[in-house]
């Protein structure tokens, strides 16, 4: 029983050894290693590549690469200097004679005599509008002038008979057989006849012009073409309205068709102010368009716009074609390259003022 007893006392007996509570797990040490490795790893592969410049050769800045190869025997002889390509710049292929062709007052086009691709002459007809107003005016008008010139006649033939009169009392009047009276009273007559002959003659200059005025309005129903030239859009058709004002609704044009002149084509590019310097007009100059990047064409410096864009930072600069080419086309894209010469610019500034014209 004693012995029990004495077991279970030293049961529950605290063991100053092992009853100590063990020390807490520092967890937060493993990520703190691997964070503290992967940015040493970091740091040197940031300065790997320094390290590799730091131990390479350093080149000449004057020397090629392919001199770096050294390879045994006697040097070879050196490169030849490549030279400067020039200036160049990008614009479009313009027309200096362009216009749209429209009529001077308002009607309804009743024929059209062209489309596109047509070549026109100047003074050629290329439209027609409803004349039948203006044909009846002109008719009026030509009536209006007929009366007047026959009233002209009739004014003169009773002046004729009045100044006819007027001398036989006259010479009654001097016989005394004619009173002064009756002289006075034919002296009166023919001068007013003389006044309706200056207004009736007044008269009939008034209708001719106005014949004149009615005609010149029949002829603009007619719309010609102002020049030479080929036309490249057609803008009406038969039974629409057109008018050389606008109107608000849009239903009204104001164009039949756009000639432009093959003979005026140029060349327009913009080049930036800083380089502009090396433009001189009369340079000779190399164009390739867009759409024969094979074909090069011989051009020269026409002129340089004495003017600057502000917003783009440019100067426009003319170029002529030395030679024509019908493939050569208006709002074609183009490249020039701009040959620094030397020579006097006389002899191609005439070339390319003849090549505009």
């Amino acid at each position: 029983m004693r012995q029990d007893r004495a077991n279970l006392l030293r049961s529950l007996a605290i063991d100053r050894v092992t009853g100590q509570p063990p020390a807490p797990q520092r967890r937060w040490l493993r990520p703190l290693a691997f964070g503290l490795v992967g940015l040493g790893l970091l740091v040197a592969w940031l300065l790997l590549p320094q390290v590799r410049l730091g131990g390479s050769v350093e080149r000449p800045a004057s020397m090629p690469a392919d001199q770096l190869q050294a390879s045994p025997g006697p040097p070879g002889p050196l490169a030849a200097p490549r030279h400067d390509a020039g200036l160049t710049a990008s614009g479009y292929v313009v027309a200096r004679r362009k216009a749209t062709i429209a009529a001077e007052i308002t009607g309804k086009v009743v024929e059209l005599f062209v489309d596109e691709g047509m070549v026109v002459e100047a003074g050629q007809v290329v439209a027609r509008l409803d004349s039948m107003l203006a044909e009846t005016d002109l008719t009026l008008a030509e009536s209006r002038a007929a009366g007047a010139e026959a009233a002209v006649a009739a004014v003169a033939a009773d002046l004729d008979d009045a100044e006819r009169i007027l001398g036989r009392i006259r010479s009654l009047s001097q016989k005394s057989i004619a009173s002064e009276a009756d002289l006075t009273k034919a002296e009166a007559k023919v001068g007013i006849l003389r006044a309706q002959l200056g207004q009736a003659r007044a008269q009939m200059q008034t209708a001719r012009l106005d014949v004149q005025r009615t005609a010149t309005v029949l002829d603009k129903h007619k719309i010609r073409a102002p020049f030479a030239g080929i036309v490249v859009e057609r803008s009406a058709q038969p039974g629409e309205m057109i008018s050389p004002i606008s109107a608000g609704g849009g239903f009204t044009r104001t164009g039949i068709c756009t000639v432009v002149d093959m003979n005026s084509i140029e060349i327009e590019v913009d080049v930036n102010e800083a380089y502009i310097g090396r433009v001189r007009p009369g340079g000779v100059i190399s164009a390739e368009l867009d759409a024969y990047p094979d074909w090069t064409i011989p051009a020269v410096v026409i002129a340089v716009v004495p003017t600057a864009n502000r917003e783009k930072a440019t100067v426009k600069v003319r170029i002529g074609l030395k030679q024509k080419d019908p493939r050569v086309l208006p709002d074609m894209a183009v490249k020039v390259r701009f040959h620094d010469e030397g020579k006097a610019a006389a002899p191609a500034a005439s070339e390319a003022v003849s090549a505009a014209k």
